[in-house]
């Protein structure tokens, strides 16, 4: 790489980027990577504090960033993600289509502890949109050795992609209201409507619906009863305290689930209950998914929809973060409650 003073340069190509800031207004590139400076050039680069061009002699054991970091984009990316061309040596990896976000943490350790390549991410295992911004990555050096690009390369080669994204799944949904003050008329059902909105946003949909009082017989005629019916997702509301009437856990468990976990380390939905009948999962939602918008249902759920296994760890691990702080206002998943 070569110094040239800037009066010096007219009619060089530029080998980089050459940011401009103006305070409150703008920053981004003034002139782009293999710009032909002009006569006129001269002074606007020079009142950008350029006194000096760099002109790049990139020889065969090295590389630019922009190619270094698109060489790595190819395969950053895995299933349902994209990044975008690179400016000055960063691109900006994004979600092709909504799903649930996995992201290899081990490759992204080993990477970045590699030095002059950069990848900042946003958490994993939590729903984002199409066209959502997941990671940004960058080579630090203006020029970087090829030889640490094909290490990078070789890691990535060997322990597959850094980021995908697994669609989320249609899931044929029952949904059983529990409560003897609902099914008698005292009070109206709220459960219902929230907990099948939030499926509508994943694209699921209920498929079987019904109240039934704090009877352990009915609430477990009514899940066998979904699960012959062949819904793919089974959720109880309602009765899941250690008041005597509750009687859903007992439920639940009484048909033969495999419960993952009664009681999570998130507030709220402490109380949720979670488990497989035959493959089937099965929530036991506590009454305050009613009172609050977001609980622990909203952190697993986009990963059951997403078709996961979920196992005890998944849910004691939740423990960090894992305190709602209700804020005025909800940027949910936005936030360390949605990681």
């Amino acid at each position: 790489m070569r110094v040239i003073k800037t009066e010096d340069a007219i009619g060089m190509v530029l080998g980089h980027d050459v940011t401009e800031i103006v305070p409150g207004k703008f920053k981004g590139a003034a002139f782009r990577k293999g710009h032909i400076i002009q006569e006129e050039d001269i002074e606007r680069l020079l009142r950008i504090g350029k006194e000096h061009i760099y002109i790049l002699e990139v020889d065969e054991n090295h590389l630019h960033e922009d190619d270094a970091i698109k060489l790595l984009g190819d395969l950053f990316c895995g299933n349902g993600i994209y990044y975008t061309e690179p400016v000055e040596g960063k691109i900006n990896i994004k979600a092709k289509h909504k799903g649930l976000l996995k992201i290899n943490r081990e490759v992204l350790d080993t990477l970045n502890n590699l030095g002059d390549i950069s990848i900042a991410t946003i958490h994993e295992n939590r729903y984002v949109n199409e066209d959502d911004l997941v990671a940004g990555s960058k080579v630090i050096p203006l020029i970087i050795e090829k030889q640490k690009i094909d290490t990078a390369a070789e890691i990535l080669k060997d322990k597959g992609s850094i980021f995908n994204i697994k669609p989320f799944k249609k899931y044929e949904t029952a949904i059983i209201v529990t409560g003897s003050e609902v099914y008698k008329g005292r009070i109206k059902d709220k459960a219902k409507a929230i907990i099948e909105r939030k499926l509508e946003f994943f694209g699921s949909e209920v498929c079987y619906s019904t109240i039934v009082p704090d009877d352990l017989g009915m609430i477990k005629e009514e899940i066998i009863k979904s699960k012959e019916m062949r819904a793919e997702l089974i959720i109880v509301t309602g009765g899941m305290s250690v008041d005597p009437d509750d009687q859903t856990p007992k439920a639940i468990r009484d048909v033969g689930t495999d419960i993952i976990t009664y009681g999570t380390p998130v507030l709220p939905g402490a109380m949720l209950l979670f488990g497989y009948l035959d493959n089937i999962p099965v929530f036991g939602l506590p009454a305050n998914i009613i009172f609050n918008p977001i609980t622990a249902f909203d952190l697993i759920i986009p990963r059951v929809l997403a078709g996961e296994k979920i196992e005890k760890k998944d849910i004691t691990k939740s423990g960090y973060g894992g305190l709602c702080l209700n804020c005025e206002v909800c940027t949910f998943p936005n936030c360390h409650f949605g990681k």
